[in-house]
């Protein structure tokens, strides 16, 4: 009950903010400020002459929001957004403006909508802040700071305010928009606001022209060296019709009479015509290097700045796999057990930094389910690369596991100074550590 009521709140408080930052220049907060202070130090008329300061600052923003009554005409609005975005990179697209009015749009600036960032009640009673256990008891009950950071956490993009050059009657103008992209995930742009100030420069009127769009922002990877990954060739049961020149690829050898169990596709059926009985046409098995990228969605209480440096460890373990050479099978577990593949053909390696974007923390589901996952695929893996996000008993019996099935195993473990394995007994598991802010010094290092 307690939570619920600070949530609505900072809810309020949060659109309240929301609303005054857009509707107010940074002229017009001054003026704000000082009337809320001159409210509270003028009510003695006697001893300040803060009412008369009230009464200047108050006539002032009132003759602003009269003057901005008169909304912006309203103009078309269409972006050029690139493919992809990257995680803590600069980006910049372009927004085409068309002035369809009689009239020209002059003294104008444009604002992007993005989506509401605000988590909902579930999130926020769930998801402590990383260093919310070394709060005080008042600050851990209100959770102030745990609303802040879920805030900043759900912003993906910094725009900045554009001006706008003066646009003609049925006329149009391009203009180049400078973003930061904050955080992986999609990006949904719900519309753009023209902006126009009074003539006193203290308040804005504000129009909403609906245009909406989405940007993908992929993690943030990270440059690896030339890596010799663990494994050797494996078979590959059915074989991959779309393997390339690397190992030894489906490879028509002969025709031979149908046996039970054949496909039908491999049917010749023109053989099969001429000498009266099914004949199938006949393939060298296929046999060639498949790793495995194992990302550990099972995230301890305060990991999710962990987690996301997982994330882009595993996004430049793929973005570095030459896609010709091998397979690469991206395992996880969400909501249920996912395996994506890529590499010679089969499929798009930006595919997989596409779901890598979107990976959120499983909260459901035992890291047994992981560890099944894996061994169900071991007997067609060269090898496998395992990102941790944490190191205890399950995870030591995960990697005893694959020693025991014969797979060899490249396994990172990303931590953050605090609670940490000692050295010792991660090197005796085979276990690179890696460092939260030492990221890429750790993986140049390999």
């Amino acid at each position: 009950m307690i939570r619920q009521f600070f949530y609505r709140q900072f809810r309020v408080a949060s659109r309240i903010q929301w609303a005054l930052a857009r509707r107010l220049t940074p002229a017009g907060r001054l003026v704000t400020g000082a009337l809320v202070a001159a409210m509270v130090f003028g009510p003695n008329t006697r001893l300040t002459v803060g009412y008369q300061a009230f009464t200047l600052l108050f006539a002032l923003l009132a003759i602003g929001a009269v003057c901005a009554l008169a909304l912006p005409r309203p103009l078309a609005v269409r972006r050029r957004l690139p493919r992809y975005a990257t995680a803590g990179q600069p980006l910049t697209y372009h927004v085409l403006v068309r002035n369809p009015s009689g009239r020209r749009g002059a003294g104008l600036s444009l604002l992007e909508d993005l989506e509401d960032p605000r988590p909902g009640f579930d999130a926020f009673a769930s998801t402590p802040e990383p260093e919310e256990s070394g709060r005080n008891w008042f600050d851990r009950k209100v959770a102030w700071h745990r609303w802040v950071w879920l805030l900043s956490l759900n912003r993906r993009l910094d725009v900045r305010e554009q001006l706008l050059p003066e646009v003609p009657p049925g006329g149009e103008t391009e203009i180049r928009v400078d973003a930061t992209a904050l955080g992986r995930g999609h990006v949904h742009f719900r519309g753009v606001t023209l902006a126009r100030t009074d003539p006193l420069g203290l308040v804005r009127a504000l129009r909403h022209v609906p245009a909406p769009d989405t940007l993908l922002v992929l993690p943030r990877r990270y440059p690896l060296p030339p890596l010799a990954l663990p494994g050797v060739r494996r078979y590959q049961p059915g074989g991959i019709a779309l393997a390339s020149s690397v190992g030894d690829s489906e490879e028509f050898m002969s025709l031979r009479e149908y046996r039970p169990g054949d496909p039908l596709k491999r049917i010749h059926w023109r053989s099969s015509a001429r000498v009266g009985r099914p004949v199938v046409r006949e393939y060298q098995d296929e046999f060639f290097v498949r790793h495995g990228l194992v990302l550990d969605t099972f995230l301890p209480v305060g990991a999710s700045e962990i987690f996301e440096d997982a994330v882009s460890v595993a996004a430049s373990f793929a973005a570095g796999v030459r896609a010709q050479d091998s397979l690469l099978d991206l395992m996880f577990v969400g909501p249920e057990a996912y395996v994506f593949t890529a590499g010679r053909g089969l499929g798009q390696l930006e595919r997989m930094l596409e779901v890598l974007a979107d990976v959120r923390p499983c909260v459901d589901r035992p890291f047994s389910a992981l560890q099944q996952l894996v061994a169900e695929r071991h007997h067609a893996l060269s090898g496998v690369i395992c990102i941790l996000v944490a190191w205890d008993a399950a995870r030591r019996t995960l990697l005893d596991h694959l020693r025991a099935l014969g797979v060899p195993a490249l396994v990172f473990l990303v931590t953050d100074g605090t609670g940490e394995p000692p050295d010792e007994e991660l090197q005796a598991a085979g276990v690179q550590r890696l460092r939260r802010g030492r990221i890429a010094e750790g993986l140049a290092h390999l």
